[in-house]
């Protein structure tokens, strides 16, 4: 059973984001002595009385932090608006509350101009995931997310589904030999890759970007931890697609699962405290801070945040690059997409700032990979250019546990036996990743028959994973 107090705990119990989370949070990484019970209660304790914990040892800086807040005056924040813009959602009945709720208070924000919530959404900090968010001549560092430029990126190789069962040991071999994961793990010497993305000179427009190539360099070809897979399958066009150049039929695929490593969450992590500090918002809408695009800072973050995406990319090419060559491999179509990102797009005859966090691009013709879980299928779609959803889709299934319900929900025979019924390989994951802690991919697709069509089907049948489910870096 799990021992760890994350986020969604305390949101759950009546935290709100902000200073006051993520103070807890740090508290709860020393455990000081309590078990997890113990300390959820001194959490609960503090919330409804922390004029009682003042000067305690463990809690004190909380419990001071909280009476501190709640002594603030409104004019000392940028107000929000009393009526949040309207915004579209789909799949509705299955998207959580604590989503919905997120997703209100960042249609109050200022700077909204629109919205939309994907089938796969649920509760993240500031933006839910599954939330897209148009805004006017502003940033949100947290509207991307701490993994930005996160991605998906296919190979459609001109093997056929029989070769791979018949050669199932090479492919596990060669996918073992070829990927690394791990949060904060790395290749060094000899072993490290290079890529043109290095040589770019907005590495050196700022001291934060310059210190992090380093870094860059050793994660450049690595998956890191969380829900970040490296996996073969076998991915099935029910008919010819002329736009592709492919025929019907079953086709061995490539598919990767994974963002900016530590290079990406640095940044998030560095603009975020910066626009916390220029955009003082009420607390339950801090997590929003943004800058504004025509500030230094808003042209700093924009400018890493393409670099650490064009970062993403790259390490997606070298892997597919790597596999392809081990394997002999003759590619017939690459596809790929980015879901923490924003980007400069026309809404209403407007330029915004369009945010996708944890959401796939879906302009009119646009080509996509919505995944589903380890033994539940993916899709290969093109985008219909729904406006409503600001061309907008879901970027997978969307998770239906907390990581910590998960792990003290599932056991290791249940998630064994899942495997072993869809006939999956597994390498690595942690039970915060068993299929059973996600939401059903056919109902999620379901609810975006209007956003997009589906072209072809992957079904997964050998995956790798981080070996101890660790997060992401």
């Amino acid at each position: 059973m799990s021992t760890m107090i994350n986020g969604s705990d305390l949101l759950a119990i009546g935290y709100s984001e902000g200073k006051i989370l993520g103070l807890a949070l740090r508290i709860n990484r020393g455990r000081n002595g309590y078990t997890r019970e113990q300390m959820m209660q001194h959490y609960a304790a503090i919330l409804a009385n922390p004029e009682s914990y003042v000067g305690d040892r463990v809690f004190g800086k909380l419990a001071a932090l909280m009476i501190e807040k709640a002594n603030e005056k409104p004019e000392d924040f940028i107000a929000l608006n009393e009526s949040p813009v309207a915004f579209s959602a789909y799949g509705l009945d299955h998207i959580e509350e604590g989503a919905l709720k997120q997703m209100r208070t960042a249609m109050q924000l200022p700077v909204t101009v629109a919205g939309a919530l994907m089938p796969d959404a649920h509760q993240g900090y500031g933006l839910p995931i599954g939330g897209v968010l148009a805004t006017r001549n502003a940033i949100i560092p947290y509207g991307v997310g701490v993994d930005i430029g996160c991605r998906m990126a296919l190979s459609v190789y001109d093997i056929t589904e029989d070769y791979f069962y018949q050669n199932h040991d090479i492919f596990k071999r060669e996918l073992m030999e070829h990927t690394k994961f791990g949060a904060g793990h790395g290749f060094s010497g000899q072993y490290k890759s290079e890529h043109a993305v290095l040589d770019s000179r907005d590495f050196d427009t700022n001291p934060l970007t310059k210190s992090l190539k380093d870094k860059a360099w050793s994660q450049l070809g690595s998956s890191g931890g969380g829900n970040h897979f490296v996996e073969f399958g076998i991915l099935e066009f029910e008919k010819d697609d002329a736009a592709l150049n492919i025929p019907k039929g079953k086709y061995v695929a490539l598919l990767t699962h994974s963002g900016s490593r530590g290079f990406g969450a640095t940044i998030a992590g560095h603009y975020t405290k910066m626009a916390k500090a220029v955009c003082k918002l009420p607390d339950v809408a801090s997590n929003l801070a943004y800058l504004d695009m025509s500030s230094e800072l808003g042209q700093e973050y924009w400018i890493a945040m393409n670099l650490a995406g064009d970062y993403a990319s790259a390490c997606h090419e070298v892997i597919h690059n790597k596999l392809q060559k081990a394997l002999g491999a003759t590619v017939l179509a690459k596809v790929e997409n980015h879901h923490n990102f924003a980007w400069k797009e026309m809404h209403n005859g407007e330029e915004v700032i369009v945010h996708r966090k944890g959401a796939t691009p879906a302009g009119k013709g646009v080509m996509g990979i919505i995944p589903g879980s380890m033994t539940a299928p993916g899709f290969l779609v093109r985008g219909k250019g729904e406006e409503n959803a600001i061309n907008s889709a879901s970027h997978g299934a969307g998770r239906q546990m907390s990581r910590t319900q998960a792990e003290k929900t599932i056991t290791q025979t249940q998630m064994h036996n899942i495997l072993a019924d869809h006939g999956v390989t597994l390498i690595g994951a942690g039970l915060d990743e068993a299929p059973m802690a996600y939401k059903d991919i056919n109902v999620v697709m379901a609810s975006q028959q209007e956003l997009v069509d589906v072209v072809a089907k992957f079904t997964p049948k050998m995956v790798r994973m981080a070996d101890d489910g660790s997060r992401e870096d």
